[in-house]
């Protein structure tokens, strides 16, 4: 008993509980590993169609659409984490644009984001770091891991130069899921 007792009272014993103390603290803050059993499921709606006006469009012109107009479509295949479901992009008839994730299925994780990209979506091991090499736009933080979500383009992008859609982990520069963009 003494033994310890001695052991406790040493400046390196100390020191080394309170690394290992730190070591623990931030090993658990940046791997966050309760996310892998935490689902966050997110219910956004596709927002409602803004009214036409009810006259004849000037000029002889058709009428604006009244609905949303598919401009892109995807299917969503898995990289690092097992992930399912699908991607709309959509102009809205106020001329907004978003990016739709529909049924969406994935792993929970830290720093997880919504990027719109130039790369080439690749099945494997082989599309999981390809997509931070190109040019990419940040829409945002993943809402959840699960469900159906909207993300609002910059009105700035010009959708011609980008070609698929990643959920991409920031901390660990990785792909958990992506999906080829085809125009319709």
């Amino acid at each position: 008993m003494g033994r310890v007792r001695s052991a406790l009272g040493r400046p390196w014993f100390i020191a080394t509980v309170l690394i290992g103390v730190v070591a623990v603290g931030a090993g658990l803050y940046w791997f966050q590993p309760w996310k892998l059993w935490v689902d966050e499921t997110v219910r956004d709606q596709i927002p409602s169609a803004v009214s036409a006006p009810a006259s004849a469009p000037a000029h002889g012109g058709a009428q604006a659409p009244t609905g949303p107009q598919d401009l892109a479509k995807g299917e969503l295949i898995s990289h690092e984490h097992k992930t399912s479901g699908s991607v709309r992009i959509l102009r809205l008839p106020d001329g907004t644009r978003i990016l739709r994730l529909m049924n969406l299925d994935t792993s929970n994780g830290p720093a997880l984001r919504v990027w719109l990209t130039d790369a080439e979506v690749k099945p494997g091991k082989d599309g999981w770091h390809v997509f931070d090499d190109g040019r990419h736009v940040s829409l945002g933080k993943l809402k959840g891991n699960k469900g159906d979500q909207n993300y609002t383009l910059p009105a700035d992008v010009d959708l011609n130069r980008y070609r698929s859609v990643t959920i991409w982990c920031d901390r660990f520069d990785v792909s958990f899921g992506a999906a080829e963009l085809a125009r319709t």
